[in-house]
């Protein structure tokens, strides 16, 4: 019984290897150019070429056509490519950058980097630093027909490049419109921020002059309570003088009916009767004088008792204005808190604006990959539009929603600040009110006391 080997399954990479290179050698026969096609089309890009040139290729030359292809099809050469080489040369070797890397060599091999690039979107995927410093005949016949391939394709596609190209500057003109839309709500919303600060300065001079009004209203009420003292004093005491004059108004009755029952025994001596009549009428001058002095006393106090009378109106009138104050003071506290409110509401629409300008930072994300990936996304591209169509819709409407809730705020602000500046007219001119009435009290009380003086004086003339 023979016994065979067990062959394996998978399958040997020699015949994947043959059939991609058949592939490859199909390609290429059907991309190769002849010599005098590629040279002419060479020539007329303003480029001197003959077929000995690229029979012995020279390597200067060879690297200036392919910049001038770099040139043509990315817009790069070796001096586009010098700033950042020599930004990285910097970075890596500091002050001994060109002692290490002389700048020709290193803006040549930034140069290869985009080149190899280019070759593999061309279809040259085994492209090497040997083509630009030895190339050969086959190699430069191979890329040259490859690349000029590719410019002809280009040619071709112009319609559906440019269209591309318009995509992507209209989204990259959106963007930058966006960007300014977003400085111009960054702006707006700190002018809303120094608002803000401004109205929290007013609102603490309010609460600093409403302190300063219940100080001074304190006041007013312990100076009215030690009015009402003196008021009561005044009282006791005027009714203390009233019995007083009284009691004297008796005694000088009493004091009549016994000289009148003593007159008749007067009579007899003159001496005597000259003597008690010079004691009766000294009695009678005293008690005179006395019940003057009194009577004097008792209208100084009805007079003070109906200036403390005004005074107290005054008072009363004083702290109905102050009631009236307290109660505006405590409208303005709810008016502060509402304003809190609003704070809370402003720092809200703050982290919405954050979050357009986060949705923003994606949209320049995918617009970034866009830009490098065109080639792969042509037939996604119109379902991209679409999407980004929509997301600027929203953002349109978040941004109308947002310059509406904003135009209201400013209404409810300016609103606010009207209301504060009525309120402080109204302080104002109950405060210019009360020192008025208090300037007119005092001014009748002057009046009334030249006037208790005046009649002193002339009571003391006619006596």
């Amino acid at each position: 019984m023979a016994f065979n080997g067990r062959m394996s399954i998978l399958p040997t990479a020699a015949p994947q290897s043959r059939t991609r290179k058949k592939e490859e050698e199909a390609a290429y026969a059907n991309m190769r150019l002849p010599d005098r096609e590629i040279v002419g089309c060479i020539n007329e890009l303003g480029i001197p070429f003959t077929i000995a040139d690229l029979q012995k290729p020279n390597p200067i030359q060879v690297q200036q056509i392919f910049e001038w292809f770099g040139e043509l099809l990315m817009n790069k050469t070796r001096q586009t490519v010098d700033p950042a080489m020599r930004a990285a040369v910097e970075d890596m070797c500091n002050d001994y950058g060109d002692a290490l890397m002389p700048p020709d060599t290193r803006n040549l091999m930034g140069f290869y980097a985009s080149l190899k690039k280019l070759m593999e979107h061309c279809g040259v995927n085994d492209f090497s630093f040997a083509d630009l410093y030895k190339p050969t005949h086959e190699r430069l016949v191979k890329i040259f027909s490859y690349v000029i391939n590719f410019v002809r394709f280009r040619e071709s596609q112009t319609s559906v490049i440019d269209e591309h190209c318009n995509r992507a500057e209209n989204a990259k003109a959106r963007i930058e419109q966006l960007y300014v839309e977003n400085q111009n709500m960054e702006a707006q919303l700190e002018e809303m921020r120094d608002n803000r600060r401004a109205m929290e300065t007013l609102v603490q001079e309010k609460t600093r002059r409403n302190e300063d009004l219940k100080k001074r209203l304190l006041e007013l009420r312990r100076s009215q309570e030690k009015v009402a003292a003196r008021l009561e004093e005044a009282k006791t005491k005027k009714s203390e003088l009233a019995a007083e004059l009284e009691d004297k108004t008796a005694t000088k009755l009493a004091l009549k009916q016994e000289s009148a029952k003593l007159r008749p025994y007067t009579l007899q001596s003159p001496q005597t009767l000259q003597a008690s009549l010079t004691e009766l009428s000294n009695t009678l001058n005293g008690d005179k004088a006395h019940i003057d002095s009194l009577d004097r006393r008792a209208r100084a106090l009805q007079t003070s008792t109906d200036s403390f009378a005004v005074v107290s109106t005054d008072v009363a009138s004083c702290i109905k204005l102050l009631d009236e104050i307290a109660n505006e003071l405590a409208k303005e506290e709810e008016e502060n808190a509402k304003n809190a409110k609003q704070r809370d509401t402003l720092t809200e629409r703050g982290a919405s604006v954050r979050e357009v300008e986060q949705r923003e930072a994606m949209l320049q994300r995918q617009l970034s990959k866009w830009a490098e990936r065109t080639e792969k996304l042509r037939i996604q591209s119109q379902e991209k539009a679409q999407k980004a169509k929509e997301k600027m819709d929203e953002l349109r409407s978040v941004h109308k929603k947002l310059t509406e809730e904003r135009s209201e705020k400013g209404k409810d602000v300016e609103r606010r600040r009207v209301r504060i500046e009525q309120t402080e007219k109204k302080m104002l001119d109950l405060k210019e009110n009360i020192e008025n009435e208090v300037h007119a009290a005092y001014d009748e009380y002057l009046k009334m006391e030249s006037h208790i003086k005046l009649y002193i004086t002339e009571m003391e003339q006619a006596i």
